[in-house]
């Protein structure tokens, strides 16, 4: 008997086998993943659902935080809402640039290479509520109180928590998402593209900016998606840097501020009357929900949109 026709027959019998009862278990723990999400997301819509009126969701006031009737959570979203954009600014573009160093300048040899994805993937096991210690001690005791002793302040102005540094803090978080989605999504564009390029007389980094950046612009956008709905979720980071219970809306980039994650943590641990601010704690919870699924869908329309652009040239 030939071994190769027999490894074959093998191998089609393994697949079988897998498609007979492999397939049924996959669908079915997605099913259960599917049923799951749907239950948490219909237990905090139902107790909190009541509660999104239009005072709750475009007021603000700094009494009365813990009562229902009286309080709002614009100034949560505004804070958020800044904290993720000004993140999202120092993220991607240092994410992506570090990407495509790694996967396309980079030799494979190198050893800063080496280091950097070594970097990367410690980084992305640290726990976040280091991050906020690193924040710290790094941010705003370090580079902060640096720039105030370099200005003679003599009461601290950026060596104290405010919005920069917690968005820093989030970035350097968030940084090893963007980089492994960058250089995924640079990795899948065929190697063909880049000789067609460079056979053309395109210089390497004309060949990049023109025909592999815009094949990859999906996946780095996946990336930095993933990086902003961590960042808006993330609340042990910016307990050290920036985050306070009550505060007005930031003027600065040096000032405190609220946000919907920590203010959820607030009502669940510090209320008087759990029973009475529970309606209040399920309607943030909504309410930042709707903020992370804004900003997903957003990005998933860029994408979409990105994608049936350049079908045509596929």
């Amino acid at each position: 008997m030939n071994p190769i026709e027999t490894s074959a027959d093998l191998s089609r019998g393994g697949s079988r086998s897998f498609g007979r009862f492999g397939v049924p278990v996959l669908a079915g723990l997605t099913g259960l993943l599917l049923v799951l999400v749907a239950f948490l997301f219909g237990a905090i819509l139902i107790e909190g659902g009541h509660g999104l009126r239009p005072g709750f969701v475009f007021g603000g006031t700094s009494e009365g935080l813990f009562d229902p009737h009286k309080t709002g959570v614009f100034p949560m979203i505004f804070g958020t809402s800044a904290l993720v954009i000004l993140m999202t600014v120092f993220v991607v573009p240092l994410g992506v640039i570090t990407g495509i160093y790694l996967q396309e300048f980079a030799s494979p040899v190198s050893r800063l290479a080496g280091a950097t994805r070594l970097a990367v993937k410690h980084l992305a096991g640290i726990p976040s509520i280091v991050f906020g210690l690193f924040g710290l001690g790094f941010f705003v005791h370090f580079l902060g109180g640096g720039l105030d002793r370099i200005g003679g302040a003599t009461e601290p102005v950026w060596g104290k928590p405010g919005l920069i540094w917690a968005a820093l803090t989030m970035a350097v978080l968030t940084v090893p998402v963007v980089v492994v989605s960058t250089e995924e999504a640079l990795r899948s564009v065929p190697d063909s593209i880049r000789d067609a390029g460079l056979s053309l007389g395109a210089t390497r980094l004309e060949t990049l900016r023109l025909a592999v950046l815009p094949q990859a612009a999906p996946g780095i956008l996946t990336g930095g998606m993933l990086a902003v709905s961590r960042g808006a979720g993330e609340v042990a980071p910016i307990l050290f840097v920036g985050a306070a219970f009550s505060a007005p809306l930031p003027n600065s980039l040096n000032d405190q501020f609220m946000e919907l994650g920590y203010h959820i943590f607030v009502l669940s641990t510090q209320s008087p009357d759990v029973d009475r601010t529970r309606p209040l704690l399920f309607a943030t919870a909504c309410v930042l929900l709707v903020l992370t699924f804004a900003l997903n869908f957003t990005a998933i329309w860029v994408r979409m949109n990105l994608r049936a652009r350049m079908r045509p040239l596929h």
